[in-house]
């Protein structure tokens, strides 16, 4: 069984503003607040780099797991590809500052997905190597460099945030126990998204360094194949994983979903017959990509919607096409829980 023991987020200080996403793209502040859900969102200064803000976000989720950097046994970065360098891995790095020379490190990517995909890696590592007491699962994102208001086509990402989140998982509780994950790929829509140069194919030059931006390469098969399979991938992996765990949506005290526009997020809530109330719209925070499940619940703690007894489910999807699900109920007595 595993554990999450500990949260950390980390939220730089600059803010854009709706009315700032707005005169940039060239849309009524009415269209970014009520039709893409983004009142404000976190932008990076000039240290909060990526792998530093998982760091400093790690730094947090190891105090109140009760750790040190020390008793850590494997370091999985859930950092996404635009990062602190190209080529580059970043779990090494947020283990020399965290002082976990024990760990062993590497890299997970799957998009806004990631921290799904590292919760299922981590239960497997628990399950398959006794040896193995704490993982630190962290990263950070800044994918909102990458966006062109001017580009329509990327209307969908103008919600791309900064900030840094982790979780750190033990073998023994008490804590949130991880009960299930599911995972789910459409590939699809394998080529839709994409910076389309800096990459083998169109190496980056000086005449198409203003390129290195997420553009939509395929945009009619994008909406067309999304109005299709996105309501139905987050129903899969969401009721999978209950199903997996002896449970329904109907047992759900809290999900945690990822930012997207309000009449999506509506949707899955109404596809599982839960009210708004059980979920956190992160309107003042934007999408900080695969931090946003960990936010959702920090956030979740913080307004008393858990407690222990609670079952939580988290949900996120990235481009590619990625969904994943996770199931974890709060196994702690109140009098113990570092979580209140």
């Amino acid at each position: 069984m595993a554990y999450l023991r500990g949260l950390g987020v980390y939220l730089p200080v600059p803010r854009m503003t709706s009315g700032e996403i707005a005169a940039a793209s060239g849309l009524p502040e009415w269209v970014v607040r009520e039709k893409l859900g983004i009142h404000q969102k976190p932008v990076p200064g000039p240290e909060d780099h990526p792998a530093r803000m998982g760091a400093w976000a790690a730094r947090e989720a190891l105090k109140e797991a009760g750790l040190g950097g020390a008793e850590l046994d494997v370091v999985i970065s859930i950092t996404d590809e635009h990062k602190d360098f190209p080529v580059w891995t970043s779990a090494p790095l947020m283990a020399q500052v965290l002082d976990a020379h024990r760990a062993w490190c590497f890299d997970l990517n799957q998009k806004c997905a990631t921290f799904i995909t590292a919760l299922t890696v981590a239960e497997g590592l628990f399950a398959s190597r006794p040896e193995i007491e704490s993982i630190l699962i962290a990263g950070g994102y800044r994918n909102g460099d990458l966006i062109d208001y001017r580009d329509e086509s990327v209307r969908f990402m103008y919600d791309l945030a900064a900030g840094g989140g982790a979780a750190v998982l033990t073998r023994h509780g008490p804590g949130l126990s991880l009960l299930s994950t599911q995972l789910k790929t459409d590939p699809v829509l394998a080529n839709t998204v994409r910076v389309p140069v800096g990459g083998t194919v169109a190496p980056l030059t000086p005449t198409n360094a203003a390129q290195y931006k997420l553009r939509v390469a395929e945009p009619d098969l994008m909406k067309s194949r999304l109005e299709q399979v996105s309501l139905p991938g987050f129903m899969e992996v969401i009721n999978g994983a209950l199903r997996q765990a002896g449970y329904t949506a109907a047992d759900l005290d809290y999900l945690a979903l990822l930012h997207m526009k309000p009449s999506a997020h509506k949707a899955v809530l109404e596809g599982l017959g839960l009210g708004a109330e059980r979920s956190i719209y992160l309107s003042d925070y934007g999408h900080l990509g695969q931090i946003d499940p960990i936010l959702s619940v920090q956030l979740a703690r913080q307004a008393g919607k858990i407690g222990p007894g609670s079952l939580l489910a988290l949900a996120a999807a990235g481009v590619g096409y990625h969904w994943g699900a996770a199931v974890l109920r709060w196994e702690e007595e109140a009098a113990e829980a570092p979580w209140s």
